[in-house]
Parts: C-alpha cells; sequence; structure tokens
C-alpha cells in the first residue's frame, strides 16, 4: 500500500507532477474541444471540478458499502447525479455557457479524470484526503484549459476572455467582454482554432510539462508502460503493481 502524503502534497500534486491533462494525459477530448477560447475553457474546468470534488466526497464516504464487483456501474451513478445538477445550474445561471459547451457538459459524465479518481484514490482514501485531491485535479484541469485556450483564442482568433461576460453573468450585470488584438484579430492563424492547431499546442504545452517535471527529478510522462506513470505507486491494477514492483527490484 502506497504511503498517504500530507494534504498540502494531495492539493499540489495535481498542478504539475501528476497533472490530469499534461502529465497523466486524461480527459483529452474535453480539453481539445472547449480550449478554442478561454471563457469556454474556464467554464468546462469549473464545471469538471465541482463533479471531481462531489464525486470524490460521495465515494469515498460509501467505499465500504459499495461491493467491488460493481463499484464502477455505482460510480458512474454516483457521478452521473452531480453532472445533472451541475448541468441544471448551469442552464439556469449561465445559459450562454451552456450553449457554448453544448454536448460536452453532460458528457462530464464519462470524463476519464473524475471516473480515474474515482477509482484510483477515493475509493481508498478519507473523505478529506479525497475532497483535496479532487480540488487539487481539478485545478491542474482547469489551469491546462485555461493555457491551451489562451494560446489558441489569442493566435486563432485574436482576442482574449471573449465572451467572459457570459460567464460572469451569474454575478450581476457585467459590462467587460474581453480584450481584442489588432493585428491578431485581422490576420488570425485559424488553424489554432481547427483540431490541428488544437493536438499542435496540446503537444508543446506537454513537452514543457515534461522539462520543468525532470527538472525536479519527476518521470517523463511517455507510454513505455506502468512504472514510469507518474501515477503508478497508487494504482489499483494488478499489471501496474508487479510492473512497478518488478522495476523496483
Amino acid at each position: 500500500m502506497a504511503e498517504k502524503k500530507p494534504l498540502h502534497k494531495e492539493l499540489t500534486k495535481g498542478f504539475l507532477s501528476e497533472n490530469p491533462v499534461l502529465r497523466l494525459v486524461l480527459g483529452t477530448c474535453p480539453t481539445l474541444a472547449t480550449s478554442t477560447s478561454v471563457a469556454t475553457a474556464l467554464g468546462m474546468g469549473i464545471s469538471a471540478s465541482i463533479v471531481l470534488i462531489c464525486s470524490n466526497i460521495a465515494i469515498s464516504a460509501l467505499r465500504k458499502f459499495i461491493p467491488s464487483k460493481v463499484r464502477i456501474p455505482a460510480y458512474i451513478v454516483v457521478i452521473a447525479s452531480f453532472v445533472t445538477i451541475v448541468q441544471m445550474l448551469v442552464k439556469a445561471f449561465v445559459p450562454a455557457l451552456n450553449d457554448a459547451l453544448g454536448v460536452y457538459l453532460p458528457l462530464i459524465v464519462v470524463n476519464c479524470i473524475i471516473l480515474g479518481r474515482a477509482e484510483a484514490f477515493a475509493s481508498k482514501n478519507s473523505v478529506v484526503a479525497s475532497a483535496v485531491d479532487g480540488l487539487g485535479m481539478g485545478i491542474g484541469f482547469t489551469t491546462a484549459l485555461f493555457c491551451m485556450a489562451t494560446v489558441r483564442e489569442i493566435f486563432g482568433a485574436g482576442t482574449f476572455l471573449k465572451g467572459i461576460g457570459d460567464l460572469l453573468a451569474v454575478f450581476g450585470d457585467v459590462k467587460f467582454d474581453g480584450f481584442t488584438i489588432p493585428w491578431l484579430n485581422e490576420h488570425p492563424l485559424l488553424i489554432l482554432v481547427l483540431a490541428p492547431g488544437g493536438f499542435f499546442v496540446f503537444g508543446i504545452l506537454m513537452a514543457c510539462a515534461n522539462k520543468v517535471a525532470e527538472s525536479k527529478g519527476k518521470p517523463r510522462a511517455e507510454l513505455r508502460g506502468c512504472a514510469v506513470c507518474p501515477m503508478a505507486a497508487t494504482c489499483s491494477l494488478s499489471e501496474c503493481a508487479n510492473t512497478v514492483k518488478e522495476a523496483a527490484e
């Protein structure tokens, strides 16, 4: 069994060393789809983070009562319940965000970051630790979305924070609606708001995250088996555990 980390380390691990997008390479589909603008990226990040924190708390509280054989369906039911609540709140208070996110808002149900944290962490740890883990992973997910969206929106559309007024409408009548960058707005690199540009920016950010992680003594995130996975120590898969054990020997 892996040694439990202090709460502050459980919080900060999602920022870089186990960043769900840039290090664990999870949630790639919503990351690429909703990072064309900062406003939609923040909306997706906040929505997913709320679901992640709430589902982690619920699953941790119920972990001793959920039979092992049906744990995955049970986790999905819990996650789907919170997604439904979040979607209803978004529709009621921020309808423009609901329209912008479209199908990707209800698809948070199958976001592998949320299910992955439920299986790898919340089902094995206390409620407080699971809540902190969810918060840290949510911040890491939102930060990765924000970084991608910033590059894609500025260079691909010549704007920054365009549409943020719709997101802030929940706090009242907000006049601010972002910035327009004159030259880039007239000569945008349109490929950056398309799928190929998204993959390009994603790759650049992953390379930067790997470089920073390596400088801190962390393994590079590569598809070379379980031993180099940042989550290897806490993974419940027997294959992963055996691979780590063999590597340690």
